[in-house]
């Protein structure tokens, strides 16, 4: 079943959060992720949106979402992020109609 990865993030230091981006693209790409969704200004139209950028990623299943994030690859790079922004970020899987 479909998974998604949705974060919020602000960033802090964006030379530390530059050295995420550059090594992201290598290492999801093994995972069969796609990007389905970055906006660094989305439109709230209920409740609170603590941070400005928005990622919506989209996974073959769960096991292949959770297979990326605790990656050696990704592990290696994540370090640039925890260390050039902050928020939230969750795993959801797709709803089964039927």
């Amino acid at each position: 079943m479909t998974a998604y990865l949705i974060a919020q993030l602000t960033v802090t230091d964006q030379e530390e959060f530059g050295k995420y981006e550059a090594g992201f693209m290598e290492v999801f790409s093994q995972y069969g992720g796609k990007i389905l969704a970055v906006d660094q200004d989305p439109d709230v139209q209920e409740g609170e949106w603590p941070h400005k950028r928005t990622v919506l990623l989209e996974f073959p299943s769960m096991d292949k979402a959770k297979e990326w994030y605790h990656s050696d690859g990704y592990q290696k790079i994540c370090k640039h992020r925890f260390a050039g922004s902050h928020g939230n970020v969750v795993f959801v899987e797709a709803l089964e109609l039927g």
